[in-house]
């Protein structure tokens, strides 16, 4: 009986399995190991809450500090000086877009115009390559 009484503690039951051996079980259900398993679980709520499981993290926060990244990084492009070869190539890409335009000014002209004045205009064509 002494050793009984020297193993029960506050808030643990005696289990007796027989005569001989007894168990100590917590009255409330949980585990023995409930100190390293609310260790473990606070360590996980502050890793959280630190970031350092990226693939934990909140859709809304990821997609905020994208979009936060991609401001900043604009907002250092449009501060910065372009080089060189960007402005030539800027030159090049606006060239191209103006041809372009005309194709497509020529192309509009091109079908306002009536057909039998573009058939003339072909057999025209036609006639001099011949003679």
């Amino acid at each position: 009986m002494e050793g009984s009484a020297v193993k029960k503690k506050l808030g643990y039951g005696l289990l007796k399995k027989g005569d001989s051996s007894s168990e100590q079980k917590k009255l409330n259900g949980s585990s023995t190991e409930a100190p390293s398993y609310h260790n473990l679980h606070r360590e996980l709520l502050l890793s959280h809450k630190r970031g350092l499981l990226l693939e934990e993290k909140p859709e809304l926060k990821r997609v905020l500090e994208q979009r936060r990244l991609e401001l900043h990084k604009e907002a250092e492009m449009a501060q910065r000086q372009p080089s060189d070869l960007e402005m030539e190539l800027r030159k090049r890409q606006q060239k191209l877009q103006e041809y372009e335009q005309e194709e497509i000014r020529q192309r509009e002209n091109q079908q306002k115009i009536p057909e039998f004045v573009r058939v003339k205009d072909n057999l025209r064509r036609t006639q001099t390559f011949e003679q």
